[in-house]
């Protein structure tokens, strides 16, 4: 009767080399694994992106 749409949404991990913070925020045209980001809102280290993954939700 009544369908559930499902919408993935993609998010980029990127997690400091040097503290090990982690911070997920939605996914950027030109991101890929192992790419240095930004420093670290932590310790000014260095960001790398570590994992691009989806999550559903249903609407």
């Amino acid at each position: 009767m009544f369908s559930k749409e499902k919408i993935t949404i993609a998010y980029t991990l990127e997690k400091c080399k040097q503290c090990g913070f982690e911070r997920k925020r939605k996914f950027k045209e030109g991101d890929f694994l192992f790419a240095e980001t930004t420093k670290c809102d932590s310790c000014n280290g260095i960001t790398m992106i570590e994992k691009i993954f989806g999550e559903s939700i249903e609407k």
